[in-house]
C-alpha cells in the first residue's frame, strides 16, 4: 500500500472545472478509493487470520519477561525433631535467609516420629501436606487435622507452644509435606486453614490439559486463593501429568521468589538444561522481569513456586525464635523460661497429641 500513488485534486481545480471534467475526476477518484478500501479490507483480515513470522508465544514473550535462576541449592535429607527426616534448603548454611523466608523443610515423618510440644515466636509457619495426614494442637486452644492436599497458616505472633504429630493408618502413606517459615512483624497468634477441596485450581491448558496449578495463596491464570496471609505471600503447587507447554507465572515486581522441585525436573526461563528434584532455585528480580516461565522436563513433574514481599529488617534467629535484634532474642528466652509475655502456659500446658507415638 505504501507504493501506491493516488491523484488527489485540490479544491480549486474541482470548483472551477466544467461538469464533464468533474464527472471524469469523480469516476477516477471513486475507482481509486474503491480499490484502496478493498485492498485494506483484504489485508486486515489476512493479517488477522494468517500468523506472521512472530508466533503467539513470541508476542506473549514480548510482554512477559521471565526471571532466571541465580542460585541453586540441593536439600539434603537430615534428622529433625523426634525421628523425622527433613530436606532443608532455606535455613541451611548454603542458604541461610532469603527474606522474608526463613526456612523451607521437605519433611517425612515415619511411624513413631513427630514434632512434640515446642515454642515459636516471631514467624508464620505454612504447613502443606503432600501425602498422609498430620494433627496439630497449641497452647491457645487451637487443634485440627491437615489432610493430604490441605494447608495451614499459623502466625506464632508474640508466643505460642504447639505440637505437630503424624497420623499413621494401615495402608496409608507416611506423612510427607512442606513447612515454610516466613518472617513477620509482631502479631497475635492466628490461624488460616484450607482443606484439600477448598484450594482452588487453575488449568492453563484447560481441565484436560497436561498441567494444573493448585493456588494455595495468591493468584494464577485468573484463579485466586481465599487465603490472606499477613505480609503478602504467594504459594503455588504446579503438577504436570505429562510434559507439555510452558507456563508463565506472574510475580509482583521486587518480590523474592523461588522454585522447589518435588518430582521430575524443571526448565526455568530460556534454559536448556533442567533442574532435578530436591533443588531450591532462587530466582532473579531484575527490573522489567514480570514473572517466571516454567516447563516440565519429564512426565510426572511437580514443583512449588513461592514468592513474598521482602522485609527491610535484620533477622536474628535462635531455634524457633525469630526477632530483629540479639537483645530481643535474649528477652524471648527469658520470657519463655519465666512463662511470660506470650509464654504464660510454657510450663503448665501439655498437648494431648505430643506424647503419642503411633
Amino acid at each position: 500500500m505504501a507504493d501506491s500513488e493516488y491523484f488527489v485534486p485540490d479544491r480549486a481545480s474541482v470548483c472551477h472545472a466544467r461538469p464533464a471534467t468533474i464527472r471524469r475526476l469523480s469516476s477516477s477518484m471513486y475507482k481509486s478509493v474503491s480499490i484502496s478500501v478493498l485492498v485494506a479490507i483484504v489485508a486486515y483480515f489476512t493479517y488477522r487470520t494468517i500468523p506472521t513470522s512472530h508466533s503467539v508465544d513470541d508476542n506473549m514473550a514480548l510482554a512477559s519477561v521471565s526471571r532466571h535462576v541465580i542460585k541453586k541449592v540441593l536439600a539434603v535429607e537430615t534428622p529433625e525433631g523426634v525421628g523425622a527426616l527433613v530436606r532443608r534448603s532455606i535455613g541451611s548454611m548454603s542458604l541461610r535467609n532469603l527474606t522474608p523466608f526463613l526456612m523451607l523443610d521437605h519433611f517425612h515423618v515415619s511411624k513413631g516420629a513427630g514434632f512434640p510440644d515446642h515454642p515459636h515466636r516471631g514467624q508464620a509457619t505454612v504447613t502443606y501436606m503432600l501425602e498422609g495426614t498430620s494433627q496439630h494442637e497449641d497452647s491457645a486452644g487451637h487443634k485440627g487435622t491437615i489432610e493430604t492436599g490441605g494447608v495451614q497458616w499459623m502466625c506464632a505472633g508474640k508466643g505460642i507452644i504447639h505440637a505437630e504429630m503424624p497420623v499413621h493408618k494401615d495402608g496409608a502413606p507416611d506423612p510427607r509435606g512442606l513447612q515454610l517459615w516466613i518472617d513477620l512483624p509482631k502479631e497475635d497468634p492466628s490461624y488460616q486453614e484450607l482443606g484439600p477441596n477448598e484450594i482452588p485450581t487453575a488449568f492453563p491448558e484447560g481441565p484436560d490439559g497436561p498441567v494444573k496449578i493448585k493456588v494455595i495463596s495468591g493468584k494464577s491464570y485468573g484463579v485466586e486463593s481465599p487465603v490472606r496471609p499477613l505480609g503478602g505471600n504467594w504459594f503455588f503447587h504446579v503438577i504436570y501429568n505429562k510434559k507439555g507447554p510452558s507456563i508463565f507465572q506472574d510475580i509482583p515486581s521486587g518480590w523474592t521468589a523461588f522454585v522447589y522441585v518435588l518430582k521430575g525436573s524443571v526448565f526455568v526461563g530460556s534454559e536448556t538444561i533442567p533442574h532435578e528434584a530436591f533443588h531450591t532455585l532462587v530466582l532473579s528480580h531484575e527490573e522489567g522481569e514480570t514473572g517466571v516461565q516454567l516447563a516440565a522436563g519429564q512426565d510426572g513433574t511437580e514443583f512449588v513456586v513461592i514468592a513474598g514481599e521482602p522485609l527491610d529488617q535484620t533477622v536474628y534467629q535462635h531455634g524457633p525464635f525469630v526477632m530483629t535484634t540479639r537483645e530481643e532474642i535474649q528477652k524471648t528466652m527469658i520470657d519463655y523460661q519465666l512463662g511470660m509475655n506470650g509464654f504464660e502456659k510454657a510450663h503448665t500446658w501439655k498437648s494431648e497429641i505430643g506424647n503419642r507415638r503411633r
